[in-house]
């Protein structure tokens, strides 16, 4: 897994980097090498090249002044213009001084002077803003990124795109648009969540001498090869039940297609054997939409909704190695009391989705009082409501919410959306970067359901199960929109569930 670094731990690595006699002239010196280097590849060379490189104030100027001077060397025309020249200091201000033995341009910020730098310049430098930036930029600045986002010319970033919060994600201004960025150490939080990741474009993590046991974050982000270790091997002595058995409870007379793809899904992910569990009168349905289940009829409401539990069900939990509870169930309050019950009694693993979770809207401190290890699945309505709070806090920092409501619930906790989170109780966060506007279809989350509660009964902790079928379940959809287009449905990812997993793991 790659460590994606806070703004507060980057400023860490580099104290530390420096308290190893590494200094940050060194660091800035490597870093505006780097860029000029991205820069030159980015325009194919520096032969009759002309730049612009736009300095803000501080490392992240500094680290443009630095990328500058390389490109002069090259024999690139180069302009630096300086959106406040007098306000540098350290090694960004040394290295201003150094422009002085250079061919560099120097010139004070006017709208005029980028426009006309613009007109003739092959690649144009973004150093305004660094990572610790938020909240919308102003005047010259956000006028400045205005103009090199409109322009045609090639852009690369410094560390991060100007105008994006370097801790979220979150663009509430004018933000400039790159081709590349160039950051270094390790990826930003800014540059990996949306909307800041579609700001980005190619981005190059470059080392420039931080030590390596320095690098180090509790947020990180998931690879295939990641998802390939998560997941155990199936034995030439794999019998059905040791594959994994994986019970889903779920739907309502109204509402009988989710419980079916969770359970199809299920099987889809490896799960051995897979037991539904659904209200007594939609039981032929759901029969004929999952052939190779095993089922479970359940006590139910006038309004055929799930009121209880039976013997056969006790039964089937007791042989079983995971739950997923909640596809279809609607929020019928004798319904949501009984999830309740059985999330608290459950001695499996439990998954919670949808209607299982609307059970706990507002009782969050609930979900803790269980037997077993819990993994919940919201989507960003169904997180407020269980966490208590509006959907727009919880997008204005999606990653400090999920890791309050995981250790609030003593749960693992899926955040879906673009890019889905997952969070122990801990405080680790894993960021999965696969999926896309493809999903944002019905039913897609209980495909997801499905699929979690199988990687959970074949032996992966609720972490890894949420990380790796995230995963899966993200490539699958990029497989089925590429196929299907916009017309992409549930059971078209579900389809590709099989495919996506060899494409992740191999066999």
């Amino acid at each position: 897994m790659r460590f994606v670094l806070t703004p507060a731990e980057a400023r860490e690595l580099d104290r530390a980097t420096q308290e190893r006699g590494i200094s940050a002239d060194t660091l800035m010196e490597a870093a505006g090498r780097e860029v000029a280097d991205a820069a030159l590849r980015l325009v194919g060379g520096a032969y009759g090249r002309r730049a612009v490189v736009v300095c803000g104030k501080g490392n992240n100027g500094g680290d443009g002044l630095v990328a500058a001077r390389y490109l002069d060397r090259e024999g690139v025309r180069t302009t630096a213009l300086l959106l406040e020249d007098d306000a540098f200091s350290g090694p960004a201000a040394s290295n201003l001084a150094r422009l002085e033995t250079t061919s560099v341009r120097r010139r004070a910020w006017s709208s005029r002077e980028l426009e006309r730098e613009l007109e003739r310049a092959d690649v144009a430098i973004d150093a305004i803003f660094g990572t610790g930036f938020r909240g919308p930029p102003a005047g010259p600045f956000a006028e400045t990124i205005e103009e090199l986002s409109a322009s045609s010319v090639p852009l690369v970033s410094v560390d991060i795109p100007s105008g994006v919060h370097g801790e979220t994600g979150a663009v509430e201004g004018p933000a400039v648009r790159a081709d590349l960025t160039v950051t270094f150490g390790a990826p930003k939080p800014g540059l990996v969540l949306l909307p800041g990741a579609t700001y980005a474009g190619v981005v190059e993590v470059e080392p420039i001498g931080f030590p390596e046991d320095l690098i180090h974050s509790e947020l990180v982000l998931v690879d295939a090869e990641d998802v390939a270790a998560m997941l155990p091997p199936r034995e030439a002595d794999t019998h059905k039940r040791s594959a994994g058995y994986a019970v889903v409870v779920g739907g309502s007379r109204l509402m009988t297609g989710a419980v079916a793809l969770a359970g199809a899904a299920a099987y889809r992910a490896g799960a051995g054997l897979v037991a539904v569990a659904v209200p007594e009168s939609i039981l032929p349905v759901t029969q004929g939409a999952v052939r190779e289940a095993v089922f479970v009829a359940l006590p139910e409401t006038d309004a055929g909704t799930a009121v209880g539990g039976s013997p056969r069900l006790d039964e089937v939990l007791g042989q079983a190695a995971s739950l997923a509870v909640g596809p279809g169930m609607t929020t019928d309050e004798r319904t949501a009391g009984w999830i309740r019950e059985l999330v608290r009694s459950s001695e499996v693993p439990v998954v919670l989705d949808a209607d299982g979770l609307n059970a706990f809207a507002g009782r969050a401190e609930d979900l803790a009082d269980r037997k077993a290890d819990l993994i919940l699945t919201p989507h960003a309505g169904e997180f407020a409501r269980v966490a208590g709070v509006s959907t727009g806090e919880v997008a204005t920092d999606r990653v400090r919410h999920v890791r309050e409501l995981a250790a609030r619930t003593s749960a693992t906790v899926l955040l879906k959306g673009s890019r889905t989170l997952i969070a122990s109780a801990d405080g680790r966060v894993r960021i999965n970067p696969t999926g896309g506007p493809f999903l944002a279809t019905g039913g897609t989350g209980d495909v997801l359901t499905g699929m979690i509660a199988a990687l959970l009964a074949r032996g992966c902790s609720p972490l890894d199960a949420g990380s790796a079928a995230a995963f899966i379940h993200g490539v699958a959809g990029e497989l089925a929109g590429r196929e299907r287009g916009v017309g992409t449905t549930a059971s078209d990812v579900l389809e590709r569930v099989p495919r996506a997993m060899r494409e992740v793991v191999g066999g």
